[in-house]
């Protein structure tokens, strides 16, 4: 069964005026009084008339959508990065293209592709690997509209991102300073990902004269609240135990804060916990977790702008920019014991 197009000039015959008329006044013309431009419509929706939008972006060379590509819808984060830069892109008259690509490399560079087959005007991307980009490289090189939500200085593509460096610092440096000394830290860092947290878990350390032991590092082999229940329980069998730990991101938080509970350990007199990202479960745990926060209105506001200014820029784009956001730690009573 084929499906019938409605088309300018089905409007046209409708109406009795020519598809001229009724181009001008479906584009909202002042050429074309208020109350011809009302019939016309009234005769476009009775006729379930939709825009042409391919036919248009071969005209105007745009398509009025964004493409965004994330590693895991999952993640409560990420989840509301995607909310919010959807409506951000929708008050500029964008529509969004969504995809994820799973943590996989291959899947990552298929939904670029995709992308850039549908012609999006431009992507955000939050890529499976901080340094692994050069990909992503290769289409800012060749003046297309691309914006990463992670931040390399050295990447040359644009970036807007929280600081997880400085983030990841503050958090052991709270632990420090509240009189912890064995502090262990739960990141899935690796050579090609992401080892911005491990490296301001160590420079924290090292400023206040902590030996780092390697058996005080776990690799939860992924970032949801049960991964970190286990990695939890690994770092607990030590002797001695960890009294304060860092996890990378606030579910990883709440499986060390399960573990705890499950097993007798007060929190945070006998352990305390840190973890990253801010999201709504960790202010409303059994006992409020500290976390370094995400500040998602923000990284959206300026990652938007950005990308906004690219598309405009036309032929030729500006040298690439970094805007790397300071983060706040959010304490609560997983390290201090007050509300």
């Amino acid at each position: 069964m084929t499906r019938s197009t409605v088309r300018l000039k089905d409007i046209a015959g409708k109406t009795g005026f020519s598809v001229n008329t009724v181009s001008l006044a479906l584009r909202e013309s002042p050429r074309i009084p208020e109350e011809t431009r009302q019939l016309i419509r009234d005769a476009a929706a009775e006729l379930n008339y939709l825009p042409n939008h391919i036919a248009k972006s071969l005209v105007n060379r745009e398509t009025k959508t964004i493409g965004l590509i994330l590693t895991d819808i999952t993640n409560p984060t990420l989840t509301r990065t995607a909310q919010a830069i959807e409506l951000a892109l929708a008050e500029r008259g964008y529509g969004t293209l969504f995809a994820t690509s799973n943590n996989d490399f291959g899947e990552e560079i298929r939904a670029l592709e995709m992308f850039r087959s549908r012609q999006v005007d431009g992507m955000l991307v939050y890529p499976r690997s901080h340094r692994r980009l050069d990909h992503i490289r290769r289409l800012r090189q060749s003046n297309y509209p691309v914006v990463l939500l992670v931040g390399d200085p050295d990447s040359g593509v644009d970036g807007v991102c929280v600081n997880e460096r400085r983030g990841a610092y503050k958090a052991t440096r709270h632990l420090i300073e509240t009189g912890h000394r064995r502090i262990a830290i739960i990141d899935s860092a690796n050579p090609l990902g992401n080892l911005e947290k491990c490296e301001g878990y160590l420079q924290a350390l090292e400023e206040a004269g902590i030996g780092f032991d390697p058996a005080l590092a776990a690799d939860p082999q992924g970032h949801t609240v049960m991964k970190g229940y286990w990695a939890t329980d690994t770092l607990m069998s030590i002797a001695p135990r960890p009294t304060g730990i860092f996890a990378a991101n606030d579910s990883l938080a709440l499986g060390a804060l399960r573990w705890s509970q499950k097993n007798g350990i007060s929190v945070p007199r006998d352990v305390a916990i840190v973890g990253f990202d801010n999201i709504e479960f960790a202010e409303h745990a059994a006992t409020p977790i500290s976390s370094v926060n995400y500040a998602v209105d923000v990284v959206t506001q300026l990652a938007v702008d950005r990308l906004m200014r690219l598309i405009n820029a036309g032929d030729t784009l500006p040298e690439p920019r970094v805007t790397m956001i300071d983060p706040d730690l959010i304490v609560r009573e997983s390290t201090t014991g007050r509300v």
